[in-house]
This record gives C-alpha cells, sequence and structure tokens, in this order.
C-alpha cells in the first residue's frame, strides 16, 4: 500500500507567503532605521516658535523680547552629560546640561512701543542668563559656544552687543555673573586657565568605598545623580574650580583670589563687599553638593578675605 504524501491546504499556503513577506519587510526595516522627517503639516507644528519670554529693565522703560527655539535638535540631545553630586553638567562647555536658551533679543520701548533688534550676535546664538545692569543701561548675557561659555554685553542705546571677555565661564552652580551696584562692574565666575585636563578615570579603583551608619533613626530623602566614588569626587571639584573675577564694561579684568569650589558669589548692594560661599569636604554619596559642608566668607571688593561667618557642616540628616 503506497502512502500518500500530506498536502498543505490553500489556506496554509496563504499563511506561509505572509509570514515570508513580514519577515522580509520586517529585516528591510530593521536594515534602514536612519531619523526620519514627518510630513510638513506635523514638521509644522513641532517645529513651530514658542511664546517669547520678556524682561522688563528696573526703569519700568524698556521690555526685552527673549525668543526662544522650538524643540532641541538632534545634535543637542546627544550631547555628553556627567551625572554628580546632583548635577548635571555638559564636560564640554562646563554648564549645566539640558538648559533651555534663547536665539533672539529685541528692544521694545514702554513708552512709543518702538522695536529694535540687538545686533552683533553670531548666527543662530545660544542665549541665557541674561540680566539687566540696575541702571537700565546695558544687558549682560552668557553666549554658549558648544564647548565653551562666553559673557557678552549688549548696551542699550547702540542695540549693540559684544563679547565682553575671552575668559571662559563656569555655568555649572548656575548664572556666572552678578552685576556691581554701579552698574560699571560684574562679579564673575570663570574657569581658571591655570586648570589642567580632566581627571582620568582609573583602570582599577583606588580603594573600596566604605559608608559608616551612625545606628540612630534619621530621615532620608532619595536624590538622582549622586556621588558614587572617588572619580566622581575628582570630577566635581575638576569642574567646580572657580576663579572670581573683577570686570568692567571695557574689559578690564582683575582676579580676586584663588581658584576654589566657589558654589555663590554676591555682591553686596553697597558694592564694597562680596559674599562668597565655598563648598568644603568631606563630600557625601547620600545628597547633592548644595548639602555638603560650605564656608561662608566676606571679601572686599578687591578680593581679600575680610571676616569668616561660618562654617556650615555636612546635611546628610536634614529632612
Amino acid at each position: 500500500m503506497t502512502a500518500k504524501s500530506p498536502r498543505m491546504s490553500s489556506f496554509q499556503v496563504v499563511l506561509l507567503i505572509a509570514a515570508s513577506f513580514l519577515s522580509s519587510l520586517g529585516a528591510a526595516q530593521n536594515a534602514d532605521q536612519a531619523y526620519r522627517t514627518p510630513p510638513l503639516d506635523i514638521a509644522d507644528i513641532v517645529d513651530a516658535q514658542p511664546t517669547p519670554a520678556v524682561s522688563v529693565d528696573p526703569a519700568k522703560s524698556w521690555m526685552l523680547i527673549l525668543g526662544r527655539p522650538g524643540l532641541p535638535s538632534i545634535t543637542e540631545l546627544s550631547q555628553p552629560e556627567l551625572r554628580i553630586a546632583g548635577l548635571r553638567i555638559n564636560p564640554a562647555n562646563n554648564g549645566r546640561s539640558r538648559s533651555s536658551y534663547y536665539n533672539s533679543l529685541t528692544l521694545q520701548s514702554l513708552e512709543n512701543g518702538g522695536s529694535r533688534v540687538i545686533i552683533g550676535l553670531p548666527a543662530n546664538p545660544r542665549i541665557r542668563d541674561v540680566s539687566w545692569s540696575p541702571d537700565s543701561s546695558r544687558i549682560a548675557f552668557t553666549l554658549d559656544q558648544g564647548d565653551h561659555i562666553e559673557l557678552w554685553l549688549a548696551e542699550v542705546d547702540s542695540a549693540s552687543a559684544r563679547r565682553l571677555i575671552v575668559s571662559e565661564m563656569n555655568g555649572l552652580f548656575g548664572a556666572p555673573f552678578s552685576w556691581m551696584s554701579d552698574s560699571f562692574r560684574l562679579l564673575v565666575k570663570a574657569v581658571p586657565d591655570s586648570r589642567g585636563p580632566e581627571p582620568e578615570e582609573p583602570a582599577v579603583p583606588s580603594g573600596p568605598v566604605i559608608q559608616e551608619s551612625t545606628g540612630r533613626p534619621a530621615a532620608a530623602r532619595t536624590y538622582q545623580d549622586l556621588m558614587e566614588n572617588s572619580h566622581d569626587e575628582e570630577l566635581f571639584e575638576y569642574y567646580g574650580q572657580v576663579q572670581l573675577l573683577m570686570v568692567d564694561v571695557s574689559g578690564y579684568i582683575q582676579e580676586l583670589g584663588e581658584p576654589d569650589l566657589i558654589r555663590r558669589a554676591l555682591p553686596a548692594p553697597g558694592a564694597d563687599y562680596l559674599l562668597v560661599e565655598t563648598v568644603q569636604r568631606p563630600f557625601s554619596y547620600l545628597v547633592p553638593q548644595y548639602r555638603f559642608p560650605q564656608r561662608l566668607e566676606v571679601w572686599d571688593s578687591s578680593g581679600d578675605l575680610l571676616r569668616e561667618i561660618a562654617r556650615l557642616p555636612l546635611a546628610e540628616e536634614v529632612p
């Protein structure tokens, strides 16, 4: 008796063909995963310019209109990032990563409504930290150049902007400058010229990470991006180093003190004194940098130490 060969039904044949087609289609799609531009209707919605921000000068005579770009580009989103001590650092420019920016500055008179676009800016500028001088005659701001941050100044009378100094700004702890009350000088946090290359991560850890428990209950919060090892400590000290400068509107520079982990530097209302806050060791792997030990000092405007105000301890157990 001859055995009969099994036959596939027409339904099974259709299923087999469909599966083969879908498999080849999926392979083709996986081979081509480049970014694509959506249809124009969708792109117009996504790329629509957001509402600009505004800033009114102290004298209430001018309104500064700050243009904002749409969504960030893939290039901007792919910038390197370090997550240390509660900070997200862009090592390329020594500033914060993922920071928003403005791309145009326009002055509008609050008296007659006339407007003037500030000229002198480079193409496609990334403007941050915009600040009016106390007398409303000038506007200081930083310009992100990708691999460093610059300090710029705009004159209200001429509606023109220029780079003020060559020194690179340190934007790790926020805005890297403050106006002095005389409207002629700025207190600036710069990257020290003497700073060397970034510390390299050792191939083998120098030792174990040791944390001690006091054995007593304490309230504890959960934080992101904390330190994890001694290399993180080195990177924090490297990118946090600040050289204070006193810079006048002509670009003349006076160095104040020595480079240090200066988190804040605030001028007194009379412009004669400075309140300087530095971060101290020991660093913590449990809390962000603003809870590290701090030293508060009063300097004169030439950078000489006048008095130590306080030494604040590590605040790991503060709710």
